[in-house]
């Protein structure tokens, strides 16, 4: 069994393999299968250890855009911020007020098929590496169902693949 350092408080921890639920991502239905954990038995921390983050996050853009159920709240302000985009510098792309976009992060108000279809092609478009899955995606928006659910995105770093669960 590998052992490193605690990156908290120094102590011997160990490195087991597991599942992540990958809330530093703002999503909170997200998890990263078999990475590698170190869990120290001191502190009781367990810090994920995550492969090439840059292309992780890029896989859970196109898992977030090619799901089948209208966006959330969570989930446009992830996207956003992948884009690098303010709140004020985003509604003023999709054409919305900014307090509309707020809501429509914090969840008080539902996002519009329209708009959600929109936040999605503006995403592909401009997100670094995601131009190639623009029209296979774009293809897929009549399949979009408009009921909400909240649906768990299984990712595996391993083979850079995802499921929904």
């Amino acid at each position: 069994m590998k052992t490193t350092a605690c990156g908290e408080c120094g102590a011997n921890a160990k490195v087991v393999r597991g599942s992540y639920p990958f809330k530093e991502s703002g999503l909170p239905n997200v998890v990263l299968q078999g990475i590698d954990l170190i869990r120290c038995p001191k502190c009781r921390t367990t810090d994920p250890v995550i492969p090439r983050v840059n292309v992780l996050l890029r896989l859970l853009v196109v898992a977030v855009v090619s799901k089948p159920y209208r966006l959330v709240g969570e989930e446009v302000r992830f996207l956003r911020k992948y884009l690098r985009m303010s709140g004020e510098e985003f509604s003023h792309l999709i054409h919305v007020d900014k307090t509309t976009l707020s809501k429509w992060e914090n969840n008080e108000d539902p996002i519009s098929h329209q708009s959600d279809r929109l936040i999605r092609a503006v995403t592909l478009a401009l997100g670094d590496g995601l131009k190639d899955k623009l029209e296979e995606i774009v293809r897929l928006f009549g399949q979009i169902e408009e009921s909400r659910s909240d649906l768990r995105i299984d990712i595996n770093p391993g083979e850079m693949s995802y499921q929904y669960a």
